[in-house]
């Protein structure tokens, strides 16, 4: 096998975007078909407040599911290109020796095995707290809608999602093994070359190191811009919808977002640090120090990083303004939304100190690995 199991089970994160994903698309979608059995035996004012239940279970499957299906298409095109560079040379001898791009990317289904897991185990949880939401979704005087196990469910939110993702990632893996041999022996990364005359002085190559950092690595300066916005978009939506809807379902809401968020956030962050690491055992050999190593290699992301979350807040205001002022609009009971100006400083402070503290750990660590390791790595 081209690509071993271990390593399409390493997309933890994937993994975690399609548990959170399937979690709740399971019991909204599973309240939904069951409550069109009590459909008309509802009338009067409970009509109105069954109407927004059945929107409230579509809008947020439709949200939630397209969201994060976007979330873990963006990570799986971004860990199969990463993986393809740093395999590069192992896939160039591979094609010499007569193995065909097709032969290569089939291989890759094994990346579906991080949305099987996700998906499985997010249906699984899904029917354990269905109980806690039927009870919670259940409006008085309304008749009671009794728990019913439905197949298709199964079959639409793990099995689809897993043959979808495995298939997807063999056509993405086929796209990007169209390289030229030769390079890819040598290792499959093209050295930018730089239209700015070198400097004598310090601050201009350090500087020149962050912009060339910047432009060899742009899928990363992406995802890391990808991460934050969703670390910003799911938890101030997250903390928002504990105000607009039930207890449980807020403290539920809110938990998964700041799961979501702090995994992408970590995940990026990560990254940055990984492939910089030649970058950063260069400066060390020239001597630079710790502190300028770190800052003229990693301070670039940072401005990215911000843009991102700027992103993601307008985004989840835009959607919770949709989903309060359109899809709740004939709802009474519903809170009046607006923009939660705490929740957004909340969310920047946990945000800055997240991202400050997780560069500094990371490349404290690869501060302290010999250049000979991590020269021989590359």
């Amino acid at each position: 096998m081209v690509i071993g199991i271990k390593d399409g089970v390493k997309l933890f994160g994937i993994s975690v975007v399609c548990f959170c994903a399937v979690f709740v698309c399971t019991f909204f979608l599973n309240y939904y078909i069951d409550a069109q059995a009590i459909d008309g035996a509802v009338s009067g004012e409970l009509r109105v407040l069954y109407d927004a239940n059945m929107t409230s279970a579509k809008f947020t499957c439709a949200i939630t599911g397209g969201v994060l299906c976007l979330i873990a298409v963006v990570m799986t095109v971004f860990y199969i290109k990463l993986f393809i560079d740093g395999n590069a040379k192992r896939f160039g001898i591979l094609k010499a020796m007569g193995y065909s791009d097709n032969k290569i990317a089939l291989s890759f289904w094994v990346f579906g095995l991080s949305t099987l897991i996700g998906a499985a185990a997010g249906y699984g949880a899904g029917h354990a707290i269905m109980p806690i939401i039927y009870r919670e979704m259940t409006i008085d005087g309304m008749p009671a809608i009794a728990i019913n196990y439905h197949a298709e469910l199964l079959a639409a939110l793990v099995v689809a999602p897993t043959i979808t993702f495995s298939a997807f990632a063999c056509l993405y893996a086929k796209l990007s093994l169209r390289r030229n041999i030769v390079s890819m022996i040598k290792g499959g990364k093209a050295t930018a070359k730089s239209k700015r005359r070198p400097s004598d002085k310090q601050h201009s190559f350090l500087a020149e190191m962050c912009l060339s950092t910047l432009a060899g690595k742009k899928s990363v300066v992406f995802f890391v811009a990808f991460a934050c916005f969703c670390y910003s978009a799911m938890l101030q939506m997250g903390l928002t919808m504990s105000d607009l809807s039930s207890v449980i379902m807020g403290v539920m809401i809110l938990v998964i977002g700041v799961i979501l968020g702090v995994t992408a956030l970590f995940m990026a962050i990560t990254t940055a640090i990984n492939a910089n690491k030649s970058s950063i055992a260069v400066m060390k050999a020239f001597g630079y120090s710790a502190k300028e190593r770190s800052l003229s290699v990693l301070l670039g992301y940072v401005p990215f990083a911000l843009l991102g979350f700027a992103i993601g807040t307008v985004y989840q205001h835009v959607l919770m303004t949709v989903m309060v002022n359109v899809v709740f609009a004939d709802v009474k009971t519903v809170a009046t939304y607006s923009f939660g100006v705490g929740y957004f400083f909340i969310t920047l402070g946990t945000f800055i100190a997240l991202y400050a503290c997780a560069m500094t750990v990371y490349a404290v660590r690869i501060n302290r690995v010999p250049i000979k390791e991590i020269m021989s790595n590359e």
